[in-house]
Formats: structure tokens, C-alpha cells, sequence
């Protein structure tokens, strides 16, 4: 594919690849056939010339001549020869082929002057069609094409290709205008649908109000509309040439990856990335791209609708305020406690969740850790977290035990997302006033874990639940441990961190996980916190993470 300026078409749909290919294959055969006459012409004139000169045709002479003829009868191209007059009244026929009967007349129509050729001329098409040879003759052009419409006897419009050249008789000086004319109008048909069809995808891509990319195998700009200009703020001929993509971000190496997948038929991606605009500052956008592939499969570019996000991101970049405001503050202030939590989405907002819950008024309140994960993340799912989040902390503030809290978050959160397929896990635990026990309620979710570095061993908090939002019947049941020692360190958190990858694919795990806990137990509950985050991230080098992360690490004052 040839992809040099904004003026070169648009790549094709399968209609407009279709037509491409019915177009070439038309020109293949008519070239053929204007080969295959002009050798005709010179076998004609030969023949021509050894009948004039009083010699009788020998049999295989004739034989010849007569094949010539059927072969010409048969063939899609006309041959002509008219008098090279100045006064074109003059320029009659001295030689049509008989296959001039497939516009329905006779050959001895214009060879007796009956019908000069002009007479079957289009109208609209006759004066352009004189100037064009006028202008040859007055530039001593010998040889040209010209391409125009004739009405057939029966009135029919047809395309010609009409290619002539100017020979001179050596016996009598007499200039001729002589060549063949070729039935091109399937061909023009064609090429007419093709450009209508360019020119309307032209005009879609053109209004439209996403920017749109033509990239060669390089990634370097081909093509571009006006929207894409505006959004970066270039000119289409400042932009040619250059690559929407810095090399090694996060949109570069989502095209690299399309373009390395040999066994994808369509090696299509969707995905968020940045540009940089012409004065350096960057410009989120959403990308739909899709390889472009030759007839062997080879990919020989890229094609890319892009979308701005900057309004959107700055909606998201607003909503993601009020999420983090909803989020609880340090719990510094609690007895025989040192806590921190940290929530990090994916995206810009997400749907995990955690909440610290107690009485900052009495002296030794019980000390509530919630940590909860709608499935998926984004826009949908911190709405469904925030409107979680609500109802627990008014059903809390109730009396009731935690099963009944659970029990009946459960049976709210099942009326509003059944029907969606979503459901939430969610971990609630309770640490005693007394700082020596605790009971939790497991909704589906991963069991919280405590590490004793006196005994370097990890307990999992487990027991049956389900997640909410799947069954508005399910009886929820409490479990207990009591045993809590200083020193002691219990961590919530959601699959997230564990289940974050590498480039290799690897997994972060909760092996790893738990080496963090044990290698820092002595440390604050705020650098243990840090610590995971640090760990997972070194781990998957930069990677952007898959899934929301939340964590919550409490440990036992001495």
C-alpha cells in the first residue's frame, strides 16, 4: 500500500477492496487487448501493403488476413484509421474494423461518410474532446489517449478509451490518425462507485469528531483529519512523518503488541495512552486501533480512531476526590492500636473499599476494620461501593451484632445489583475492647491474615460466607479467636495485591506477600503498609496494575 500524503484514500473496506481489484483486473485486460490489437494493426498494414502492391497474396498470406479479421470481429478493441486533416469535417474513415457493429452500427457507415465519428460523440463530451486534440497537434504530440463518452445507435452512453497515434504513408506521404478505441465502461463504472465510496468514507472520517490516524509499520503519521490536528494543535503537514507514540509508554507498546501478534487476524486494540501536543503538554486519549494487513498478512500499518479524555478525565480526576474523602482518616488515636490502610484504583476510580469503625469517645471501644470489593472496577463499581459504604455505616450505627449488620447489607445490596450479576466481597472484623479477641463476619471474601513473629507463623481468619448480593436469603454466621498478643500483626486486603503480574506473567502471590509482612513486623503498621506497596509495584516494574488494591494492616501495641 502506497500511504504518502492527507490526498491518498482512505484504506479500504471490503467493498471498496472489491472494487480495487475489479478495476486492476479490467486494466489488465484491456492492456492485454490493446497488445494484442496493435500487433493486429501492424500484421494488417502489412498484409495491406503487399495486396497494393499488385502481388498476389500467397494461401498462407490470405489464410492470415482472414484470421486477423475474426480475430479483430472478436475482440473488445475497435481499430480505426481517419484522415489526418487540419478541418476536422475532413478527418473521415478509411478503415474501421467491423466490430464497430457492438455499438450498433456498420463500418460502412463512416467509411462512406454517412457518419463522421464526431456525430456519435456525447454532447457534453464533444468540445473537450477537440480541444484535447487540439492541443496535441499544437504541441506536436504524436501519440495520446483520451477517455470520453460515444451513444451507441441505440442510444446507449458508453466510456471509450480511445488511444491514437499519427503515421505517415511512406509510399504517399498521407498522415493518418489511426488507433483503436476500447469499450472501457465496466471499467469507469467502477472506478466512479470506488471514488463515491472513498469520498463518502473521506467525508465521515473528515466531520468526524475524533481524530483519526494512519500510521505506517513504523508508526509514523500518514494520514490524519483535522480533529486529530486541532486535538494536538499541528498542522496535517507539520504532523506527516512524525509518531503519536513516545517510545516505550504505555500506547507504544499496546501497538507493539498488536503488531507482534502475527496469528491475529484482526490485531485489534482498545486502549488509553497519551499524546503529547505540539507545545509539550500531554493529552489523555482513548485509542481504537487496528493493523493493517497486506494479501500475504504481512501488517504494513495502523489505523487508529483517537478520543480525547480530557474532559472526561477531569470529571474522573474530580469524582476520584470525593471517593478518597470518603476513605477513613489515620486511626492514630486508638488505644493498644496502630493502624494504616491504603486504597489505590486501577483507574481512576475504583470499586474497593475499606472503613475503620469505633467509638473515639469511649476509652476502650471495640476497633472495626471493613474491607469490601465489588466485582470489576471503574465508574460503575465505585458507585455501587459508595452506595455499599453508606448503608453499612447507618446500619452499623444501629444495634446489632455483626451478623446482623452483614446480614442485612446483604439483603440491600441484593435488591440493587441481582439483576446486574455484580456482588461484593466483604471482610468485616471486630478487635474486643479489651484488645484480646476478635470476631469477623467472611462474605466471600480472602481471609484476613494475623502473623505472630513470636511464633513466625500466619493464622488465616476463615469461615463460610458468601459473597453479597447473590443469595438475599443467606444466613451469615460470626467466628471468634481470642489470644491476641502485642507484637501481633492482622492485614485485610483484596486480591489485588496478590494477584498482580509481571511482564513475564508471573504472579505476585501470597507467598511473597506474607515475606513482606514477616521481613518488616517490627515496624510501624505505616511502613509495613508501604512496604507491600513497594514490593508489588518493584515486582511488576511499572506495570499498570489490572485490579484495584486496597490493604489494611493493624498490629497489637506493646
Amino acid at each position: 500500500m502506497t500511504m504518502a500524503s492527507t490526498n491518498d484514500p482512505l484504506p479500504p473496506s471490503d467493498d471498496l477492496r472489491r472494487l480495487r481489484l475489479e478495476v486492476d483486473q479490467l486494466k489488465k485486460d484491456l492492456a492485454a487487448a490493446s497488445r494484442q490489437n496493435r500487433a493486429l494493426c501492424r500484421q494488417l498494414d502489412a498484409l495491406g501493403r503487399e495486396a497494393e502492391s499488385g502481388n498476389d497474396a500467397t494461401p498462407p498470406a490470405a489464410q492470415t488476413l482472414q484470421l486477423a479479421e475474426l480475430i479483430i470481429e472478436n475482440s473488445p478493441a475497435i481499430l480505426f484509421r481517419r484522415l489526418a486533416a487540419t478541418d476536422p469535417k475532413d478527418r473521415r474513415m478509411v478503415y474501421v474494423s467491423p466490430n464497430i457493429a457492438r455499438f450498433g452500427y456498420r463500418a460502412e457507415d463512416f467509411l462512406s461518410g454517412r457518419i463522421m465519428f464526431r456525430d456519435i460523440l456525447y454532447p457534453e463530451d464533444s468540445a473537450r474532446t477537440l480541444q484535447e486534440i487540439q492541443s496535441f497537434v499544437s504541441r506536436n504530440i504524436e501519440a495520446y489517449t483520451q477517455v470520453y463518452r460515444i451513444v451507441t445507435r441505440e442510444g446507449e452512453v458508453r466510456w471509450i478509451e480511445d488511444r491514437t497515434s499519427v503515421v505517415e504513408d511512406p509510399a504517399t506521404g498521407v498522415r493518418y490518425h489511426q488507433g483503436i478505441v476500447i469499450d472501457i465502461h465496466r471499467r469507469k463504472e467502477a472506478e466512479e462507485k470506488l471514488q463515491r465510496s472513498e469520498e463518502k468514507y473521506r467525508r465521515i472520517v473528515e466531520t468526524a469528531g475524533e481524530g483519526f490516524l494512519l500510521m505506517d509499520k513504523n508508526l509514523k503519521i500518514v494520514d490524519l483529519n483535522s480533529a486529530y490536528a486541532r486535538m494536538v494543535g499541528g498542522t496535517p503537514e507539520a504532523l506527516i512523518g512524525q509518531s503519536p507514540f513516545k517510545a516505550g509508554d504505555e500506547a507504544y507498546r499496546q501497538i507493539r503488541s498488536a503488531h507482534d501478534e502475527a496469528a491475529s487476524p484482526a490485531a485489534y486494540r482498545a486502549f488509553e495512552g497519551e499524546i503529547v501536543s505540539r507545545n509539550g503538554r500531554g493529552v489523555p486519549v482513548l485509542f481504537h486501533a487496528n493493523a493493517l494487513r497486506s494479501d500475504t498478512g504481512a501488517i504494513i500499518g495502523t489505523m487508529a480512531f483517537v478520543t480525547d479524555m480530557t474532559e472526561q478525565k477531569k470529571a474522573l480526576f474530580l469524582a476520584a476526590e470525593v471517593q478518597r474523602s470518603l476513605l477513613p482518616d489515620a486511626a492514630s488515636s486508638v488505644k493498644g492500636l496502630d493502624i494504616a490502610g491504603r486504597n489505590v484504583s486501577c483507574d481512576e476510580i475504583g470499586g474497593d473499599y475499606f472503613d475503620f469503625l469505633w467509638d473515639a469517645a469511649a476509652m476502650n471501644s471495640p476497633f472495626s476494620v471493613v474491607v469490601g470489593d465489588i466485582t470489576g472496577h471503574g465508574v460503575d463499581s465505585a458507585l455501587l461501593m459508595s452506595s455499599a459504604r453508606a448503608f453499612l455505616r447507618m446500619r452499623a450505627s444501629q444495634p446489632g451484632t455483626l451478623t446482623d449488620i452483614v446480614t442485612a447489607m446483604n439483603h440491600h445490596l441484593t435488591e440493587d445489583i441481582y439483576a446486574t450479576g455484580r456482588f461484593m466481597t466483604l471482610f468485616y472484623l471486630t478487635i474486643d475492647g479489651d484488645r484480646k479477641g476478635i470476631e469477623w463476619v467472611r462474605a466471600g471474601h480472602d481471609p484476613a491474615l494475623i502473623y505472630d513473629p513470636l511464633q513466625d507463623s500466619f493464622e488465616e481468619l476463615k469461615g463460610p460466607g458468601l459473597a453479597l448480593g447473590v443469595d438475599q436469603g443467606y444466613a451469615y454466621r460470626s467466628q471468634r479467636t481470642a489470644g491476641l498478643k502485642a507484637g501481633q500483626v492482622i492485614v485485610v486486603g483484596t486480591d489485588g495485591i496478590w494477584e498482580g503480574y509481571d511482564r513475564n506473567g508471573e504472579m505476585f502471590g501470597k507467598q511473597r506477600f506474607k515475606e513482606v509482612i514477616r521481613r518488616n513486623a517490627a515496624a510501624s503498621a505505616e511502613t509495613i503498609l508501604n512496604k507491600v506497596f513497594q514490593e508489588q509495584a518493584h515486582f511488576s516494574r511499572g506495570m499498570k496494575p489490572e485490579d484495584d488494591i486496597t490493604l489494611v494492616v493493624v498490629k497489637v501495641a506493646r
